[in-house]
């Protein structure tokens, strides 16, 4: 495959969006929850936690079993999103918070100096979905968390396509719920809250890991995502009588464990009393972390009601598009629980499953679109699709040209026009993890994997999805016309990343 170059001439593609028929569109709305897990939820199978507005989103539109993220971590899962390059395209392939900058991990020294935090930028004038969805005459705001270039440089929100942005510049800033400071645009916003390092948080000497009153220090005054929430309302209500397009990128359920009391409390009582974690897999200490982490993703579940509310109060949510995903699948550490929650599903919850791992458990993801009066209500699509699509999609939906992506339009499979869908003859990832490294591709039921090539490995596994959907038995031995053809593939889907971080 020849390389796609990941930006274009905006001189170019804006005259074509100018020249499109305008019309009454619709509004789209793009949720994208940070490290849910494919079973994390009540539609998809949750017995643990409480979901009923995104059930209700599930029973008002389609929902998808076959699913994918770009990328098994958050940072080069966005690229895919934003830029419809798959992550063998894609200018961003791993987190990278630029070491090279000085004391990226000291929060105090970030605190201070704003050139130490955030991830590798995309480069200036990439043509992402944001400025695409400007082009085509829409509002747009990205509210969450962002990743993908930091403070000051040319990957920022606003120099990437969107209006406004409330939120978290950067990742690791987003690893507490009581921040120092969020960013509005540009501009650092100081919030009511001490640094404190959520990497290095722990308990007081001599303080009863069993007592509340132990963990008062990692709850402070003002909880990020009801601030980013507000900002959202704020712009969903600002913006009423124009097409908007909003990516709510919250930072739930990713650790710390960090939830409001009500729903914590809530958990407790369902769940009982449990095992505090006091910090040992990294990330802040929480007293009841089973609790904690069902009720982040309950409470992130009654702002997601709040929010439909609000467009059918301003009569915009029969004209207004919810889409609702995850960017990977669920973590493994902080405290955080994946196999007593089931939260891999009909797929491995284990280490080494989910998330940094290109296992289904690991880049399968939940994905539900409601569109009233146009998708049908209570459908299923086992269509497999993935983030490089999303960009094709929301152009065939708001009428304008798409620029040059990795994807297919799924448009058809919403409108139930599953005669006219195309089909992706197979889909890549890599991951350049610095101690592992990982390839994986998908063409029908076939699913290869190549793990462990920092350190030297080529060998393919092969799974076969139709018979093992958990990848328990490797059957490359098997089917060796299959591996060499999926290994050719693999060496056809990858470009060198200028980033020297990305190569392996």
């Amino acid at each position: 495959m020849k390389r796609i170059e990941i930006y274009i001439g905006l001189s170019i593609f804006a005259l074509s969006a100018k020249s499109q028929v305008k019309e009454s569109r619709p509004n789209v709305i793009y949720i994208i929850m940070d490290d849910l897990g494919y079973g994390d939820i009540g539609c998809y199978g949750s017995e643990k936690i409480e979901t009923p507005n995104i059930d209700r989103l599930c029973k008002d539109g389609i929902s998808f079993t076959q699913h994918y993220t770009g990328s098994p971590v958050s940072a080069p899962a966005r690229c895919v999103l934003m830029t419809g390059m798959h992550s063998g395209h894609a200018q961003i392939r791993a987190n990278d918070e630029m070491a090279y900058r000085g004391a990226i991990m000291n929060y105090d020294s970030m605190y201070v100096h704003p050139s130490l935090e955030g991830q590798y930028p995309l480069k200036a004038n990439t043509m992402t979905i944001g400025r695409m969805m400007q082009q085509a005459g829409y509002v747009t705001g990205c509210y969450g968390k962002w990743g993908l270039g930091a403070p000051g440089s040319e990957g920022t929100p606003n120099k990437q396509g969107f209006d406004s942005f409330y939120g978290y510049n950067c990742q690791r800033q987003a690893h507490s719920y009581y921040p120092a400071f969020l960013y509005k645009d540009e501009d650092r916003v100081y919030l009511n809250n001490k640094v404190l390092d959520p990497h290095t948080a722990r308990l007081d000497p001599g303080t009863d890991p069993r007592d509340e009153a132990s963990y008062a220090k990692f709850s402070q005054k003002e909880y990020a995502n009801d601030l980013i929430f507000d900002e959202l309302i704020s712009f969903v209500g600002q913006n009423k009588k124009k097409p908007f397009f909003l990516m709510w990128t919250t930072p739930l359920p990713h650790v710390s464990l960090q939830a409001p009391e009500k729903w914590v409390k809530h958990y407790v009582e369902k769940f009982g009393d449990e095992a505090p974690y006091t910090g040992k897999a990294g990330y802040m200490p929480c007293r009841y972390p089973h609790a904690t982490y069902a009720a982040m993703i309950s409470y992130f579940d009654e702002q997601i009601g709040r929010l439909i509310e609000k467009l059918k109060a301003d009569h915009l949510y029969d004209n207004t598009i919810i889409m609702f995903t995850s960017d990977n699948g669920p973590t493994f550490n902080g405290g955080s629980d994946s196999p007593w929650f089931d939260s891999g599903g009909p797929f491995k919850s284990e280490y080494g499953w989910g998330k940094c791992f290109v296992h289904e458990g690991g880049i399968r993801i939940p994905a539900i679109v409601t569109w009233p009066g146009k998708i049908k209500p209570s459908t299923q699509s086992d269509h497999i699709c993935g983030f490089q699509d999303v960009m094709p999609t929301l152009a065939d939906i708001v009428k304008v040209d798409c620029p040059p992506t990795d994807g297919i339009s799924f448009l058809p499979t919403l409108l139930g026009k599953t005669g006219q869908q195309k089909e992706h003859a197979y889909l890549y990832w890599e991951y350049p993890d610095p101690v592992i490294g990982l390839k994986a591709i998908r063409m029908g039921k076939w699913k290869g994997i190549i793990d462990n090539i920092r350190k030297g490995n080529s060998t393919m596994k092969l799974y076969d999805l139709e018979k093992d959907l958990r990848e328990e038995h490797d059957v490359a031995g098997e089917y060796p016309e299959i591996v060499r053809k999926l290994t050719k593939l693999m060496e056809e889907s990858h470009t060198e990343p200028e980033n020297p971080k990305f190569r392996f």
